[in-house]
């Protein structure tokens, strides 16, 4: 798949988010390209998690939340997109793998099901091609009618991936995906994203400096002010963030000074 190198799925133009009176995200402008891997990384508490909930609007869901300025998607305003059609387009991965306690088969054709596709062939197809999309296919297209809590966590969060993918997003929000997994499934988690990259952006949370550093193609980091409202201290290329940063804060935290 050809990339342009120019393109921008999303445009975030002087994003603030606050809880109540407490400002989480202060003045954060950042472009996100397509079809590629973008990291945030930073110090536990700077809103990494609140950034990436922003761009399906999940801080909806929580009482007390405003935000000002804008988040772009392609060429349209999110908030002007219909939330159902947001949120079926940017997916979301959560930290813990959270399938539902149905059988593989369901987990992933619930999302499907509940757009309209009754026809057990499609289903079967979509069923497929999202599990083999996630690279799960063979290890469950013997078990398929099983019990999606009877795999391991790895798998389980590969097949929430599979989940995601069933309704055709665009963009994929992960949000510390590896954490809870062991060394080999956190290496397959990633090998995986490259794999989804030509086909989905991909905007991952994550605190290994070197998850990061080997996963991504670009990285933002954030911090925190003296209000500890979080802001951009720099984004660029990943290879030059870890190897050249421009800001000495950024150089003491990948080299884990502080944080």
């Amino acid at each position: 798949m050809d990339i342009d190198a120019n393109c921008e799925k999303f445009q975030v133009e002087n994003l603030s988010v606050y809880y109540d009176d407490f400002r989480a995200l202060n003045n954060i402008t950042l472009p996100i390209k397509c079809n590629q891997i973008t990291s945030i990384i930073g110090p536990s508490g700077c809103g990494k998690s609140t950034f990436l909930r922003a761009f399906n609007r999940m801080n909806d869901l929580i009482p007390h939340v405003s935000s000002e300025g804008r988040i772009i998607k392609d060429t349209q305003d999110i908030c002007d997109i219909d939330i159902v059609a947001l949120r079926k387009s940017v997916g979301m991965i959560f930290q813990r793998p959270n399938p539902f306690p149905k059988s593989i088969f369901e987990n992933v054709a619930f999302g499907p099901k509940a757009h309209g596709v009754k026809a057990m062939v499609e289903l079967e197809d979509i069923v497929e091609k999202s599990l083999r999309l996630s690279a799960l296919w063979d290890e469950v297209k013997d078990r398929l009618d099983k019990s999606a809590l009877s795999l391991s966590g790895g798998q389980q969060q590969r097949l929430c991936i599979a989940r995601a993918l069933a309704v055709n997003p665009d963009v994929l929000l992960m949000d510390e995906p590896a954490s809870a997994l062991d060394p080999i499934a956190s290496l397959k988690i990633e090998d995986l994203m490259q794999d989804l990259k030509s086909q989905v952006t991909i905007i991952i949370v994550t605190h290994n400096m070197q998850q990061a550093a080997r996963a991504s193609d670009f990285t933002a980091f954030f911090n925190m002010d003296e209000d500890r409202a979080g802001y951009l201290v720099e984004h660029g290329e990943t290879a030059r963030i870890f190897t050249f940063p421009g800001e000495k804060l950024t150089e003491n935290y990948i080299s884990g000074r502080f944080g």
